[in-house]
């Protein structure tokens, strides 16, 4: 039995991974996509947070979130986050996949993996460190060459916003990749 120990920082920022049941392609779906971006809107509007990065990609998203100041309770947020989106979800014809009688006794419905993966991020290299994680993400999974080509991203708010050039991380960027190689073991891929 795993022994799920979360570490709680209070107005701390926090990488997540978060994948849906046996991986299934749910996010290929546009109505999966904005249902998640309008749940995602709600949430932040009962309880406030900070998405630094996101992408989103067919079975899975990644994530930085900064909580407010006195504020840990990022797991309340997921929580809600993954409810609402299964009723949803569900009401709208989305399709769950088979779940184990544990699994129904527990009250899983074969939308979203149990749990997530958190990693409370410790200093500034650690936090660019798995912001460009997140940004590469699409490139490392062989979806797009570059996270430029990727639109489910705030890549594109950062381009904007000076932080990247538009052409950053081509597939071909060996130094990347090797950075990236060194904390894959640490975002719950």
């Amino acid at each position: 039995m795993p022994d799920w120990r979360r570490y709680f920082v209070e107005g701390g920022s926090y990488f997540f991974t978060v994948v849906t049941h046996r991986r299934t392609m749910i996010f290929q779906s546009k109505l999966a996509r904005d249902m998640l971006g309008n749940l995602m809107r709600a949430c932040r509007q009962k309880w406030p947070f900070e998405v630094n990065a996101l992408v989103l990609l067919p079975d899975h998203l990644h994530s930085i979130w900064t909580l407010p100041s006195g504020d840990a309770r990022y797991s309340t947020r997921w929580g809600w986050l993954k409810k609402e989106f299964t009723k949803a979800w569900l009401s709208t014809a989305g399709q769950e996949g088979l779940v184990s009688s544990g699994g129904i006794r527990d009250g899983r419905r074969g939308v979203w993996q149990p749990k997530f993966w958190e990693h409370t991020l410790r200093d500034e290299t650690d936090f660019e460190n798995h912001f460009d994680y997140i940004h590469f993400n699409p490139v490392n999974h062989g979806y797009v060459p570059r996270p430029g080509l990727w639109p489910w991203s705030s890549f594109h708010e950062w381009v904007k916003k000076g932080v990247y050039p538009a052409n950053w991380a081509e597939r071909t960027d060996e130094d990347l990749l090797k950075r990236f190689e060194r904390i894959k073991d640490t975002v719950g891929e």
